[in-house]
């Protein structure tokens, strides 16, 4: 094959054997239970035959070409009142949202995505609505909360929208981006020039949300980001590895990833071995780069 093929093919839609998906969650060292969640899927347009008179239906496309592929996570607020039950709901309130929303996928990527990426906002707002509905009916009023970010490939772009601190990363030509923005306290201080990042990383206001699923306030941010280089890793993560991993460290592991497995479980050992103080996933995709 060429220089010129292979370079073309390398920003061709990949297709769904060629994904390199896998999550991974963790309770940690100190905590007894484990309060994230994460998911990742694959979204399909399929036709369910309920009846006809062939007798072979595998002419039939039962399943339709790959929409999306959506990668998820979500870190119950350990101080709520139950923050696996925030994180659960948030999770499947989103998947729920989205299979409901099947209208709105032809939209993203145009050059007016704007009914997709308000999808993606109402997506959050239902997350956060149930959340604090279950929480006024099962808890007796008192807060359950939970942070939510997503990934969603809609080839070849990433859409990502957060509510919280758990942080989503690009990883790509050696450089790791932190995509997201923490909506803590620390952060707004660092905004408003009133704290240094070095500062806030030791602050305990680096760890009260601002805004989180099921708060007082909940409010997504959106972001957009070109993945349709092969290779370029997407890494979404609970603020469980980044208290004990810098940016360094996990862009030192994209650097000598062999797959995703095993870049989620390199990470993974690092924040144990860092203390291991809060519940850690991590979640990663890419497509695989062509030999």
């Amino acid at each position: 094959m060429s220089t010129a093929s292979v370079e073309t093919l390398a920003f061709v839609r990949p297709r769904d054997d060629e994904l390199d998906l896998f999550g991974i969650t963790h309770p940690g060292k100190v905590r007894s239970s484990n309060q994230d969640q994460f998911l990742l899927c694959t979204v399909h347009p399929q036709v369910v035959v309920h009846g006809t008179s062939l007798s072979d239906t595998s002419a039939i496309s039962l399943r339709g070409e790959r929409v999306a592929t959506v990668m998820l996570v979500a870190d119950g607020v350990g101080g709520s009142a139950d923050g696996t039950e925030a994180s659960r709901l948030a999770t499947i309130a989103v998947t729920e949202y989205f299979a409901s929303a099947m209208k709105c996928w032809h939209a993203a990527g145009a050059s007016s995505d704007q009914e997709f990426t308000d999808a993606l906002r109402l997506a959050a707002v239902e997350a956060h609505r149930r959340v604090k509905e279950r929480s006024a009916t099962a808890f007796e009023g008192r807060k359950m909360a939970t942070t939510l970010s997503v990934g969603i490939v809609v080839w070849p772009w990433l859409y990502v929208v957060q509510v919280g601190d758990s942080r989503c990363y690009h990883y790509q030509d050696g450089q790791l981006r932190q995509v997201t923005r923490d909506q803590t306290l620390a952060q707004e201080m660092i905004d408003r020039g009133a704290l240094t990042p070095e500062r806030a990383h030791n602050s305990p206001l680096n760890h009260v949300l601002s805004s989180a699923i099921g708060a007082d306030e909940a409010l997504p941010e959106l972001s957009r980001v070109d993945v349709s280089q092969r290779g370029c890793i997407t890494l979404l993560c609970s603020d469980g590895l980044t208290k004990h991993v810098s940016d360094a460290e996990i862009a030192e592991e994209c650097a000598r990833m062999t797959n995703c497995e095993q870049l989620c479980r390199a990470l993974m050992q690092r924040a144990l071995d860092g203390g291991g103080s809060d519940n850690v996933t991590i979640v990663a995709g890419r497509a695989l780069p062509l030999e």
